[in-house]
């Protein structure tokens, strides 16, 4: 039962992402914490953490351990529902990531709702321009466009969304409009620094053609918010997910360019660890957010 044990332990280090706030969650001393896990390290014979006065990471055997060892406990638990005879419920601390704009507009405001009919799950959300590793930094669910990046991850289709490029009357009548991807390096360009997206390079496709452009402008920044206001004051051409731009192009107040070029995939997923049993939160919360954009998988463009 010690291994049961250290697994539940080491999960629990790796989702708060430190010894100290694992500290203070188990109610014990950092250096009880560290010691815990030295003897854990010491009985496997393998070292799971590189640590730091900063930070924690997995080593590549303390990922196959986090990962794997989250798949037997919650065999372990399901074992146990099944000879009690409960079922199960949705409890216990569920961590998710999404992007600062779609996160503040959209996931926090269904994780409000979330939280008042599933009172027994805590739910942290994060939000960050940065990629994330799903395991290594103990997320359970993480809001994400495009594809999925890899098979350790499962991903469930939330929200049908692309990208779209946009400026204000304002710009294209003192700029004209660009009549192809190329004279895009001729017009100013306003750009949104986040995740590993390559900075200043956009891709546009129509039918089998492709052109990659080099962009650039006097604006960026890692909020959207932010770029989207400096469109709107006429300092240049946007790339944008229509689920951000499409109120905008309703009222006018920016206009589509190069509306016939489609540009990289930007539909909106839930994507968590692959695993055979999905914990009874995060299958709620999953099941949860499906409910709360269905329409936004069924109308057309997202129905944005």
């Amino acid at each position: 039962m010690d291994g049961f044990s250290d697994l539940r332990f080491f999960s629990l280090l790796i989702k708060h992402g430190s010894l100290a706030a694992a500290a203070q969650q188990i109610g014990v001393t950092p250096p009880a914490v560290s010691k815990r896990l030295a003897a854990i390290e010491r009985r496997l014979g393998v070292r799971l953490l590189q640590r730091t006065t900063r930070r924690i990471s997995l080593t590549p055997e303390g990922e196959t351990y986090v990962a794997e060892g989250a798949r037997v406990l919650e065999e372990l638990e399901a074992l146990e529902r099944n000879v009690a005879g409960g079922r199960a419920l949705p409890m216990g601390l569920v961590r998710v990531c999404s992007t600062f704009g779609f996160g503040r507009r959209h996931v926090a405001p269904a994780l409000s709702k979330f939280a008042g009919k599933f009172p027994d799950v805590e739910v942290q959300l994060h939000l960050t321009d940065r990629p994330v590793n799903l395991v290594e930094q103990g997320f359970d669910l993480q809001l994400r466009f495009g594809e999925p990046p890899d098979a350790r991850v499962t991903a469930r289709l939330l929200a049908h969304n692309r990208r779209v490029l946009c400026a204000s009357p304002t710009y294209l009548r003192r700029a004209g409009e660009p009549a192809s991807p190329r004279e895009l390096a001729q017009h100013a360009c306003l750009f949104i620094r986040e995740s590993d997206e390559t900075f200043g390079t956009w891709h546009l496709s129509s039918g089998a053609r492709t052109e990659t452009v080099k962009v650039r402008g006097p604006l960026a920044s890692n909020d959207g918010e932010c770029v989207l206001q400096w469109a709107m004051d006429g300092h240049g051409i946007l790339m944008r997910s229509l689920w951000e731009a499409a109120p905008l192009l309703r009222s006018g107040k920016l206009k589509p360019v190069l509306a016939d070029w489609s540009l990289p995939p930007a539909d909106v997923y839930a994507v968590f660890p692959t695993r055979s049993h999905l914990a009874a939160k995060t299958r709620a919360l999953v099941d949860f957010l499906l409910a709360v954009f269905e329409t936004h998988r069924t109308g057309e463009d997202g129905a944005w």
